[in-house]
C-alpha cells in the first residue's frame, strides 16, 4: 500500500522544452539577395556592361567633345544615362528570378514571410543604387581629370552641391521603378519589355501629346513620372516640383508596389 501512495503522490516529469529556431536574421537575408543579384550569368554581365558602358562614355567624352565640354558634369551625365537604363533592368530580375529561375519554392521556404523576403530585395535594390552612383562620380572624377590632362585645359568642377543628394536620389527612384514592375508582373521578359516601353517609347508619346494638346501639357508634371524624375538630373527641384515628383511616384511607383504585394501573397510559389 505504501508503495502504491508513494507512485499516485509522484509528481510526473516535466517535458523537455521543444526546440526554437531563431528566425533569420534580415541583414542575412539581404546579403544573399545582394549576393543573388550577381551569382546569375545575367546579373554578372548586366553590372559589368554598367562598367564597361561608364568606360566608354568617359572615352566618348574625351575623344569627342569640345574643350569647353570637358567638365565633371558631362562626364557624370555621359556615364549616368545608361546606368538609369541598365540598372532598373537589376532590380526587375532579382524579383522575377524567383519564377523565371524557379527558386521562389526554396527561398519561401527557408523564409516563409514573402513581404521579409521583398523587403530585403528592396533593400538589396536601394543599396545597389547608391553604390553604383558612387561608381559612376568616381568613374567621372577619374574621366574629368584625364579628359582636361589630353586637351590641355584646366580642370573643371562644376557639379553643384546639391546634385551631391539629388541624383543619387533619382537612381534609388528608378531602380525601384524597375523593382515595381518584377514585383507587379513576376515575369522577366513581361517586366523587362513593360520597363523599356516606359523608358524609351512613353517619353517621346508624351512629348508628341504635350506639344500638341494643351491640356496635357498642363497636366504631364503630374502624371508623367519620367518627366518630373528628370528635374532631379538637371536642378535642385522647386516646391511644386517635388509636388509634381511626389504625385507621379504615387502613381508609377507607390501603387504597383502596393498592387504587386497583394498579388504576391495570393500567388502560388511553384
Amino acid at each position: 500500500m505504501t508503495a502504491i501512495a508513494v507512485e499516485k503522490t509522484r509528481t510526473p516529469s516535466p517535458r523537455p522544452a521543444g526546440r526554437t529556431t531563431a528566425p533569420i536574421p534580415m541583414t542575412r537575408v539581404v546579403g544573399v539577395e545582394l549576393r543573388k543579384m550577381f551569382d546569375t550569368r545575367s546579373g554578372f554581365w548586366l553590372m559589368a556592361s554598367i562598367v564597361i558602358t561608364a568606360v566608354l562614355a568617359s572615352a566618348a567624352v574625351v575623344l569627342f567633345a569640345p574643350d569647353d565640354a570637358v567638365t565633371y558634369n558631362n562626364f557624370a551625365a555621359a556615364i549616368g544615362v545608361p546606368m538609369t537604363i541598365i540598372l532598373p533592368i537589376v532590380a526587375i530580375l532579382s524579383v522575377t528570378s524567383e519564377w523565371s529561375q524557379r527558386s521562389g519554392l526554396t527561398t519561401f521556404t527557408l523564409v516563409p514571410n514573402r513581404g521579409r523576403v521583398m523587403a530585403a530585395k528592396g533593400v538589396a535594390t536601394v543599396l545597389v543604387a547608391i553604390v553604383s552612383i558612387g561608381v559612376a562620380f568616381g568613374v567621372g572624377a577619374v574621366g574629368n581629370l584625364i579628359g582636361s590632362t589630353v586637351n590641355g585645359t584646366d580642370t573643371v568642377w562644376d557639379m553643384e552641391s546639391t546634385q551631391l543628394w539629388a541624383i543619387p536620389l533619382a537612381n534609388v527612384l528608378g531602380m525601384l521603378l524597375g523593382f515595381a514592375f518584377g514585383l507587379l508582373l513576376r515575369s522577366s521578359a513581361a517586366a523587362i519589355v513593360a520597363y523599356l516601353v516606359y523608358a524609351l517609347v512613353l517619353p517621346p508619346l508624351a512629348e508628341l501629346l504635350s506639344a500638341t494638346q494643351s491640356w496635357f501639357a498642363d497636366v504631364r508634371p503630374w502624371v508623367d513620372f519620367n518627366y518630373a524624375h528628370a528635374v532631379l538630373f538637371d536642378q535642385t527641384p522647386s516646391a511644386e516640383q517635388w509636388a509634381n515628383l511626389a504625385t507621379s511616384t504615387g502613381l508609377w511607383l507607390v501603387l504597383p508596389l502596393v498592387a504587386g504585394m497583394v498579388l504576391l501573397r495570393r500567388a502560388e510559389v511553384k
